[in-house]
């Protein structure tokens, strides 16, 4: 009798455990349905492919579109951050790709004509190169042919960097525009980009500021 007394007691406890989690349960989903008013994305909506079929080969991805601005007429974009390469904001039809026996780019930023044309000017930095022929000559170092100190001083006698400060020759490393500088598209991105810079210098997002280190005080880099 004790025991069938026992489980009875057992079995009214469990059911009334149930009872409480269905109640509980029922009122978590009650306030989550309420809380519900956003649309849902669905998988298609997450890829810029716009299928959930990743094995499908004949999936188009939407064309891409450039900004049609004639070189001159567009408007320029903020930079993506402190010191950043600025984006190209007008069309590059005709423009691209750069060889090595034309670069249209310098027809309009190069220093001499940049302002006559509302241009960004090519920056001295890229008419310098920073990485001048090193060879050894005996127990000297020598770097565009002028011997150098084997050392880490910042001095500008222990370093040895070429400048063409009449700004007509670009330094070869910096003659290829497109591999830092890009066209940008108007497509939508599937999703938005919610970064937000943060410019060290009041113009920062228009203009370069170079921390120049002890070695670059007499070369103004910033313009």
């Amino acid at each position: 009798m004790k025991i069938l007394t026992k489980i009875t007691i057992g079995l009214a406890a469990s059911a009334l455990l149930l009872v409480g989690c269905n109640s509980a349960a029922t009122g978590t989903s009650a306030k989550a349905d309420k809380s519900v008013t956003k649309p849902t994305i669905t998988e298609a909506n997450l890829g810029y492919r716009g299928t959930t079929d990743l094995l499908k080969e004949d999936v188009v991805p939407p064309a891409v579109a450039y900004h049609s601005a004639p070189p001159g007429a567009s408007k320029r974009f903020k930079r993506a951050y402190q010191d950043a390469p600025p984006m190209i904001p007008h069309s590059t039809e005709g423009l691209l790709p750069i060889t090595k026996n034309n670069n249209a780019c310098l027809g309009c930023h190069m220093p001499a004509v940049a302002a006559s044309m509302g241009a960004t000017p090519i920056p001295v930095s890229h008419f310098t190169n920073f990485r001048p022929k090193t060879a050894v000559k005996g127990d000297e170092i020598l770097k565009n042919g002028k011997a150098i100190k084997n050392t880490s001083s910042e001095k500008l006698a222990n370093v040895s960097i070429k400048v063409d400060k009449d700004e007509q020759h670009l330094y070869a490393g910096r003659y290829n525009c497109s591999q830092c500088h890009a066209p940008q598209a108007t497509n939508d991105l599937v999703d938005d980009n919610h970064f937000k810079p943060v410019y060290t210098a009041p113009d920062g997002a228009e203009k370069s500021s170079w921390n120049q280190s002890k070695w670059m005080k007499d070369i103004d880099t910033s313009k």
